[in-house]
């Protein structure tokens, strides 16, 4: 039993390394038909792309691109696809913070530039740290308002 045992982990440790390799996603970002791919970040969807006001083009990219997937790879250097790009008819503004192209309209972490982190209890809207849980032109996210006379508490409006 005791045999069967150490071949079984020997097994798994020679297979186990292959596993990780073959599922590891690619780091560079891939071009293809106006939109830039980016595998390497976590904080987006599949389905989630900033659409740019203008089209972009390089002598890096074959095709200008039109779109870029939200959290795209970056460089301030090189690769720097979003350095004030106004993107979503002007409901955003990407920046590359960190090496991903951000919203700094809309990001909590960037908010209105680079590395700037909104407060508990705010959003960014529009590029400027704003109180949602208690505000009643911002309740409980950007511009919800309440109605006249209405308060908002806990980003709720007239909650008691």
């Amino acid at each position: 039993m005791a045999s069967i045992l150490l071949k079984f982990t020997a097994i798994l440790c020679f297979i186990f390394p292959f596993l990780l390799i073959s599922s590891s996603t690619s780091t560079n970002a891939n071009q293809n038909s106006g939109f830039l791919y980016d595998d390497e970040s976590e904080d987006i969807n599949d389905n989630e792309y900033y659409t740019l006001d203008s089209p972009y083009s390089s002598l890096r990219t074959k095709y200008p691109i039109t779109k870029i997937r939200k959290g795209a790879s970056c460089d301030a250097k090189s690769n720097n696809i979003c350095d004030g790009v106004s993107a979503n008819n002007g409901t955003s503004m990407l920046y590359c913070c960190k090496k991903h192209c951000r919203n700094i309209l809309g990001d909590m972490n960037n908010c209105g530039q680079c590395q700037k982190k909104c407060k508990f209890g705010q959003r960014c809207c529009g590029g400027v740290c704003t109180d949602v849980v208690y505000n009643p032109l911002h309740c409980g996210k950007c511009n919800k308002a309440c109605l006249p006379g209405v308060p908002c508490d806990f980003g709720y409006c007239g909650y008691a």
